[in-house]
């Protein structure tokens, strides 16, 4: 009995994790929203969204009785380690870079076959790319999905390249030509893979123990940011991005 209980148990915190979950991409949702998005009947969803707001982790509006994170997720987020956190690490020299260069700034980390944008500084400009934290996207397009595929383990690109993602064989093979030449050169770019009129460039960040950790990438339109213009940016976030690798223990 014990252990049936201890099941159920964990299959309730799994469930409620996956409420916490689908806020990912959306700031408010409705109970019939989150029903739908976990796949629970609206009376088990209702009862675990009540012991989650009980805890402070979400909130409901009584007006719209639309459901939003709890201010408790903050007073977690704000206890993140600054010794070890790349994201509160590196905001100094992203914002000096965005500064240097004038176009958005993002930090990217992968995540099985995805990437995540965990930090961003967004560009002055009046035109400009808006990158949202948290956003999760694949890694076979984009400046950032490259750099940390040729930079990361061998083990990681032959699963990536094995993976379904393809269209065709010469999509596949284009793209392990663009990974040889990112580590050829150092450096990745991308015009209009993943967004229409976006261009990015992407530099690895390494460690002191030199084990990439994240992926440095500028962004914005293409108007902007020509394949020229990438390439003479290029060496600013490269060397960004070596100064970033010093500050990060091992």
């Amino acid at each position: 009995m014990a252990t049936e209980d201890s099941k159920l148990t964990v299959r309730a915190v799994e469930r409620a994790l996956d409420l916490l979950l689908c806020f990912t991409d959306d700031s408010d949702l409705s109970l019939t929203e989150l029903s739908g998005r976990v796949g629970l009947h609206k009376s088990t969803v209702h009862r675990l969204l009540a012991s989650l707001e009980g805890k402070g982790f979400v909130r409901r509006d009584p007006a719209s009785e639309r459901y939003r994170l709890g201010y408790r997720m903050w007073e977690l987020s704000a206890n993140l380690s600054q010794d070890d956190e790349p994201a509160v690490i590196l905001l100094p020299e992203m914002e000096r870079l965005r500064d240097l260069l004038g176009e958005t700034v993002s930090l990217y980390v992968r995540d099985g076959l995805e990437r995540i944008r965990v930090q961003a500084v967004q560009s002055s400009q009046a035109i400009r790319r808006v990158a949202p934290v948290g956003a999760r996207l694949p890694l076979h397009v984009g400046a950032s999905g490259k750099v940390l595929v040729a930079f990361g383990a061998a083990e990681l690109r032959q699963e990536l390249l094995a993976s379904e993602v393809w269209s065709d064989a010469g999509q596949r093979e284009a793209f392990e030509r663009q990974l040889e030449e990112t580590k050829r050169a150092g450096y990745a770019t991308s015009l209009e893979e993943r967004e229409t009129g976006a261009a990015a460039v992407a530099a690895p960040i390494f460690n002191r123990a030199h084990r990439m950790v994240a992926a440095l990438a500028v962004s914005g339109p293409i108007n902007r940011l020509s394949a020229d213009k990438m390439g003479e940016d290029a060496a600013f976030i490269m060397e960004a991005a070596k100064r970033m690798g010093k500050m990060l223990k091992p």
